[in-house]
Formats: structure tokens, sequence, C-alpha cells
């Protein structure tokens, strides 16, 4: 079955119609961008423990990766560059590899119960500087490797879409019996040899 939608975006054009129909940024939202991790993108990376990081490979193909640890569990290194430790997890390297072909990023910092978000956008390169590994050891542990960003772009990102969706507020949430239960989701979608 192939899917027949009407209305679909495909030029410059028709992207301005679209403008026209959303109107323009403010502004302040238009000036919101920097390029460096201020003293407040710093201390918002600080109390963090959740972010995701986006990629894409050279073909354009995306994956969205979550990555946690406790808060701060990222170090800037200076006003231009931060450090992501690659955690035990799948072992499937996705955004690794995606970055060898494609190193432009995008990562969005989150803290739990607020709503704004960070983001920081640039480009990545990974990194086994034995001295930096050897900081970021958890439970005597040292990451293989890491993640350099460089940061191009760097904006709070404010929380209408957390505010919408009840993210954060316990009592929107369903109830546990009605989620998804991981072990079906495997079950379904691992496809393992029997």
């Amino acid at each position: 079955m192939v899917l027949k939608l009407k209305g679909v975006i495909k030029t410059g054009k028709q992207f301005e119609e679209l403008r026209s129909l959303c109107g323009t940024p403010s502004v302040r939202e238009a000036n919101k961008v920097i390029s460096q991790l201020d003293r407040h993108c710093r201390e918002f990376i600080s109390k963090s423990p959740f972010l995701t990081l986006a990629t894409s490979d050279s073909e354009g193909k995306c994956d969205v990766s979550p990555r946690g640890d406790a808060p701060g569990f990222v170090t800037v290194l200076d006003d231009h560059h931060l450090f992501i430790p690659e955690r035990p997890g799948n072992k499937r390297l996705d955004s690794a590899q995606n970055i060898l072909g494609n190193p432009g990023v995008g990562v969005v910092f989150m803290i739990p119960g607020l709503g704004e978000t960070l983001r920081v956008n640039g480009q990545a390169f990974i990194c086994r500087d034995r001295e930096l590994l050897e900081q970021n050891a958890v439970n005597g542990r040292s990451p293989l490797f890491g993640i350099v960003v460089k940061a191009e772009e760097c904006y709070i990102h404010c929380a209408k879409a957390f505010i919408r969706s009840g993210f954060w507020n316990p009592e929107s949430w369903s109830s546990k019996e009605l989620l998804p239960m991981f072990s079906q989701l495997a079950d379904c979608q691992l496809r393992l040899p029997w």
C-alpha cells in the first residue's frame, strides 16, 4: 500500500507559505542562539542527569540515543567543547558509527522536573584521551571512549512541550498496567533465532 498525502511541503516556496501561516519568531526567540557554552549552559549541564544525542549517518539516516548518569556526567572542557562519556549499553555503537560518517550532532539536556531544556548543536568526534577517560570513571571503571562535541549553537528551549504533555506531572501518567512491557516488545521485535 502506498501512502498518499496532500499538502506535503517540499520546496522553499512552500516553506515560505508555511512561515506566513505560522508567523515569525519574536526578536527574543530569533536571537537566543549563542555559539559558546556560557555560564548558564555550564550550570544547566552540571545539573543534568539525562540527554538525548541525535546523529545521522552519511546518507542522512537518523538516530537519537538517550544517555544518562549522575547529574553533571557530561564534562564541559572549555567554552566550545563538551565530553560525553560512553557508558556500557547495547554495544551497537550507532552514534559513534554515525559520527564517523557525519559529525553533525544535536544534544538536548534535561533536568527532572524542569520544563526548559538546553539544546547544543555542533560537530562531534570520538575521543580516547586516557586522562579524560580516567576523570570520567564511575565505580572505578573508565569509559572506553567518549564523544566530544564542539558547540556551534546553544540555546534554552521553552517548556511548552513538557507542559502540554504533562511529562513531569505524575498525576497525568498512565498506570503501570497500561504501559508497554519490555518483555512483550522484545518478544515481538528482537526476532532472536531459537
